[in-house]
């Protein structure tokens, strides 16, 4: 359950595409209302996603035909304001029509309209107890089972995922962690260039599906075998202290910031303006938590708005 947020030009565009002028002396300009596409997995929290850009004040338009976008945009920006933030919700209850969002999505872009897709994404495993806790078909399981329907969806939205902006996996989200991803996103009134996620996790509980980079800190001391360690974190001093004590830690901290700081430009050259980092360890409790603060502090640092998520830290 995740979202994503666009700036948005109308077809009557200037050289900056933030404002368009529709007539002669005199004449009001009309306002380029930002624009958000979500989609992705059925049950993976696209309703909860729209719902918390409702509350920030967003005009939330759920399952629109997507040939009807631009036009929703065009009516934003004629609004005089008062339509200053377009959602729209766009999944296979529309699939009659979801072959035309790559048309519409390429009619925003001859108006130099600046507009960002987020993805909801979700495990196989997590989807079916979603579907069999509200005893609900897949809408694309037909005679099949929810898998069925799952594996087709999967494929169906496999090049929208890719092209997608920002992904958010809500495997392990409840309704109000979703809330927060959510607030921490959009709720701030001035967009930052880029806005960065470093996630601790343990490689025994599983890869992170929505981390864009993934980086092992295993190649250092497990303080769990430190027995005066072990019971603590990586967020306890003596922790820390002692996972950048050894070899090469302090080394690949300084390597890995000034790899980050190359790619951090090429993504802001191409418009991305969210990553997601992962940083393991074995249990995701020591090594990679005491790294991701550290790391998150060199991104913060270099102007990158920076969330530190520990999704394993927690774990027995």
């Amino acid at each position: 359950m995740t979202g994503i947020d666009t700036h948005s030009t109308h077809s009557k565009h200037d050289t900056d595409g933030a404002q368009v002028s529709t007539g002669g002396a005199g004449e009001a300009t009309e306002a380029i209302p930002e624009l958000v596409i979500i989609s992705g997995m059925s049950g993976a929290g696209r309703s909860t996603a729209a719902k918390c850009l409702e509350d920030l004040g967003w005009f939330v338009v759920d399952n629109l035909p997507p040939a009807l976008i631009p036009t929703m945009v065009d009516l934003g920006a004629r609004s005089q304001g008062n339509v200053a933030r377009i959602a729209v919700v766009v999944d296979v209850r529309g699939r009659r029509f979801f072959d035309n969002l790559r048309e519409s999505l390429a009619a925003l872009d001859t108006k130099n309209v600046k507009r960002r897709v987020l993805f909801l994404e979700a495990s196989d495993n997590a989807l079916v107890r979603r579907f069999e806790s509200v005893r609900r078909p897949h809408p694309l399981q037909g005679d099949g089972r929810i898998v069925d329907g799952i594996a087709a969806e999967r494929d169906l939205l496999r090049e929208l995922r890719g092209d997608a902006d920002l992904v958010i996996d809500t495997s392990s989200l409840n309704v109000h962690e979703l809330r927060a991803k959510m607030d921490a996103q959009f709720a701030g009134e001035e967009e930052p260039e880029l806005r960065a996620t470093v996630m601790s996790f343990g490689f025994k509980y599983g890869l992170p599906v929505d981390a864009d980079l993934v980086v092992d800190c295993r190649f250092l001391p497990n303080p769990h075998w430190v027995p005066e360690l072990r019971p603590y974190t990586g967020l306890n001093d003596e922790v820390a202290t002692y996972v950048f004590n050894q070899p090469g830690a302090k080394e690949f901290l300084d390597g890995y910031a000034e790899l980050l700081r190359i790619v951090a430009s090429g993504y802001r050259r191409e418009g991305k303006r969210y990553v997601t980092i992962a940083v393991g360890c074995t249990g995701g409790k020591h090594r990679s938590v005491a790294m991701s603060e550290r790391l998150a502090g060199r991104l913060s640092s270099d102007g990158v708005e920076t969330v530190v998520v520990h999704r394993d830290m927690g774990r027995e």
